[in-house]
């Protein structure tokens, strides 16, 4: 198999890695950068536990390969806290009892972070939509 290098930016941090050109994102994120609250779900894009920021874009990483994410900025649910301190949207998935099993969360506050960053004050429907995809 082929390699290809490819540097990329994850939580404001730089990574340079040898990958195959066939390995996914997810899989680039958790095994390699060890990065686990990025978790696989279907691998369909249906149920979004893998849901990333991609160049501040909600992205499904198991259906993109890490080849494809050379050069960009991605932010993962490990970089949303900052100095020890939880972001808004963590406090409030655990403040209204958001977990459920827990599964999906991260992709799901990664999703609203997107979300809100886009429109600040959504309404019922705009979460649904924004949700959704």
């Amino acid at each position: 198999m082929s390699t290809h290098s490819i540097t990329l930016k994850v939580n404001g941090e730089e990574h340079t890695r040898e990958v195959e050109a066939r390995l996914l994102l997810v899989h680039l994120i958790r095994e390699e950068l060890e990065l686990t609250g990025t978790h696989i779900g279907c691998d369909t894009t249906s149920c979004g536990a893998c849901t990333i920021l991609l160049n501040g874009r909600p992205v499904k990483s198991c259906t993109m390969f890490a080849v494809q994410a050379s050069g960009a900025e991605i932010a993962s649910v490990e970089g949303l806290a900052t100095n020890g301190n939880l972001h808004p949207i963590q406090e409030g998935f655990t403040e209204k009892h958001g977990l459920q099993c827990g599964y999906c969360t991260p992709g799901m506050m990664m999703t609203t972070v997107a979300l809100l960053k886009d429109n600040p004050n959504p309404n019922e429907e705009d979460i649904r939509w924004g949700v959704a995809d």
